[in-house]
Parts: structure tokens; sequence; C-alpha cells
């Protein structure tokens, strides 16, 4: 019920950017269009989020490459890679756990590294929470379209 609601929310408010957010797949993905489309993975709410995050995050440019054009390197990852890793995804997560605020959901950030080098991510929790208080102190440097999607989902009545 949720990820319906997520996609129907997603996909009407932001039909003038001719993106659809959809469920079911093995793997996320954003397809660039248009029509452009933000796959998650199978049903679950969090995954839907989070590849939300990362296209309110991408600009203009980004948004027309497949996968926003990032370099990802699988589950696996050695240290250097786990920290490139990391650096990009501080702004997905941070804007991911506003989402999850807004939805009254939890959230914990991801390393997404179970078979490589995570480290203890300590650093990478701390990096959010820095870019976080720095939205709460200055709410006009969240993403707009992160913004404009926070209040559409404080709306929501989750079950």
């Amino acid at each position: 019920m949720l990820v319906q609601q997520l996609c129907d929310t997603f996909n009407h408010e932001f039909a003038e950017f001719q993106t659809r957010l959809v469920g079911g797949f093995d793997e996320p993905f954003y397809q660039a269009g248009p029509p452009a489309q933000i796959q998650f993975r199978a049903d679950y709410p969090r995954s839907a989020l989070h590849e939300v995050a990362h296209w309110c995050v991408a600009g203009s440019e980004r948004r027309k490459l497949d996968d926003y054009g990032y370099w990802y390197a699988p589950d696996g990852r050695n240290a250097a890679q786990q920290k490139a890793f990391e650096q990009v995804e501080v702004r997905p997560q941070a804007l991911e756990s506003l989402f999850c605020a807004a939805l009254g959901i939890d959230f914990s950030p991801s390393l997404d590294n179970l078979n490589g080098d995570a480290g203890d991510g300590r650093g990478f929790e701390q990096a959010i929470e820095q870019l976080l208080a720095e939205w709460r102190n200055h709410p006009q440097n969240i993403p707009p379209r992160g913004q404009r999607f926070i209040n559409k989902l404080s709306q929501l009545k989750c079950d």
C-alpha cells in the first residue's frame, strides 16, 4: 500500500518532468528519457525513497544520463571504492532521511557493501548528520524537488 502511495504521489507531483517511479525490479536503475523511469527494488519503500532522493539531487544534465552518469562498483568494494561511494551518497541519503521523517518511518544510513571493506561507517554517518544540520539551519538549501516531495509525503496517511 505505501509503495503504491509513493509511486502515485511522485508520478502525480512531478508529471511535468516526464519521469515515472516504478517498483518491482531486481536492482535500482535510472533510465533517462523522456520519458524517464526511476526503477526501485521489489516493493521496498526505502528503495523507492532512496532512488527518488538521487533524482532530486541530480541536476538537469545528469538526469539526461542513464543512472545519472555515475560510476558505481557493486557490493564487494575495496576501501578506496567505498570512500568514493560514500562521497556520492551523502546528499541522497541525507535527503532520504528527511523523506523517512516526513513519513514517520525509520532511517539508517546504508553502506551497501556487505561483501567488501565498508569500514565502520562512522565518518559517513557524521557526514550525513552534518549535512542535515546544515539543512536544518538553512532549509532553503534542501534541493527544491526534495523539499517539494517532503511536503507531499507529510500529507500521506500511512498505515
